[in-house]
């Protein structure tokens, strides 16, 4: 059964995995690129691919496996299906619907949560999912894609805002903390609704809010602690803060500058929070969700360090000087560094997990190797007895049958007995 289920979740990240491919394609073909394919429905698609296909997927699935309900997967293979069908001649809504109900099936994954946990950072990583379900609604009602980003980006933002909500109690913050924190979540959807009607106000108020949720993660989340530490806990504070940054520019952008639709100021905000903010606390999480949704161990390696940094300073470059200064070529840079970056983490990821599983077995092999030679030699077969154990005294005829204590046999300890991860031993 524990195999079936380990087999379920790895299928359900085939479709996570295309959905990535096919986005950072899509990415190439924005940038005027040449791709590997290319589609006329590609460019339309390529938002709903990152956000529901690939993290809205990924998201979903780890929630699927922390509640444990078959039911529960049924999120993730929404999401992921409706991904696929977006890549196929099929009509646009058949993938829009399924990522509907991927949607609203995480709402309910939620709501198993909250049952068992009724705390304020699941609620806004509930009020995240909601966000989720409005923008499948809109999407799925041909509302363009540059007026759904505010919905997109509340619903990635504040699954994220909740976790490391959850987290803050590590560190006992002040009650302020989490009603700053839930005080700018409820905000953010009022926003998002207000930019709808009224554009200039509605943006405005994203900005500020985005800017106050930044401002109470970098002051009460334990990554300021953790990023003074060393290995995996640095690694996942530097992409934290790192990401924090980028949001905090996107709130600005969005505060001074109002809607923006379209141009180098879209691009600026877009990827400032979808590439700078949210593949960066992919990777932070990566060695941690990844292990417990795949039951394979992913530890860290210095070597992460290398997608990380180029993702950021590709990004950097890209939004610092190519839309800053509306240079086509140097976006066109930028974009190529960033989706390589992307690109490489994985394939770091790959390696590391593979030479874990080598590390792993070959001290396997030396424990095996180390326990034979501690075994004693097994006795020989012409009945005499090795010279550290005294002969078998012969039988007494005149004794008689042999009484309970014969039958029991000697007092030695009982032979160990290996028991495996799953296995039981009868």
């Amino acid at each position: 059964m524990e195999t079936r289920d380990l087999r379920g979740r790895v299928a359900l990240m085939v479709p996570v995995a295309v959905a990535l491919l096919a986005g950072l394609d899509a990415a190439l073909v924005l940038l005027g690129l040449p791709a590997p394919v290319t589609t006329d429905r590609l460019p339309d698609v390529h938002g709903a691919l990152m956000v529901l296909g690939f993290v809205g997927a990924l998201v979903a699935l780890e929630r699927a496996v922390a509640v444990g309900r078959p039911l529960g997967y049924l999120s993730p293979a929404l999401l992921g299906v409706g991904g696929l069908l977006l890549l196929t001649p099929l009509p646009l809504a058949a993938g829009r619907a399924a990522q509907l109900g991927g949607t609203l099936a995480l709402v309910g994954l939620y709501g198993v949560v909250w049952r068992r946990q009724a705390a304020a950072a699941v609620a806004v990583q509930g009020l995240a999912a909601l966000l989720a379900v409005g923008s499948a609604v809109l999407w799925l009602g041909d509302v363009p894609v540059p007026r759904l980003v505010p919905w997109w980006v509340g619903f990635l933002v504040l699954t994220v805002a909740g976790e490391r909500l959850e987290l803050m109690r590590v560190a006992a913050p002040p009650p302020v903390a989490e009603r700053g924190v839930v005080g700018a979540a409820l905000a953010f959807p009022v926003a998002a609704a207000v930019a709808l009607l009224a554009p200039g106000v509605g943006y405005a108020l994203l900005g500020a809010t985005l800017l106050v949720l930044v401002g109470f993660l970098v002051r009460y989340d334990v990554a300021r602690r953790t990023v003074r530490a060393t290995g995996l806990p640095r690694f996942m504070a530097v992409a934290m803060l790192a990401g924090y940054a980028w949001l905090a520019v996107a709130g600005g952008l969005w505060l001074l500058r109002g809607p923006l639709l379209a141009g180098p100021g879209y691009d600026a905000v877009l990827h400032a929070v979808f590439l700078g903010f949210v593949l960066s606390m992919v990777m932070a999480h990566a060695p941690v969700i990844l292990p417990a949704v795949l039951r394979r161990p992913l530890p860290y390696r210095a070597a992460m360090y290398g997608p990380l940094v180029a993702l950021h300073v590709t990004l950097a470059l890209r939004v610092a000087v190519g839309d800053s200064r509306d240079l086509p070529v140097v976006v066109q840079v930028g974009g190529v560094g960033n989706i390589l970056a992307v690109l490489a983490f994985p394939v770091v990821a790959v390696l590391s997990a593979r030479a874990a599983a080598r590390a792993k077995a070959a001290s396997g092999r030396a424990r095996t190797t180390a326990r034979a030679a501690d075994e004693p030699a097994a006795a020989p077969t012409d009945g005499v007895a090795p010279p550290d154990r005294p002969a078998a005294a012969p039988a007494d005829a005149a004794a008689g049958p042999p009484g309970p204590d014969d039958l029991a046999g000697p007092a030695t300890p009982a032979a160990p007995v290996a028991v495996a991860a799953g296995e039981v031993t009868a």
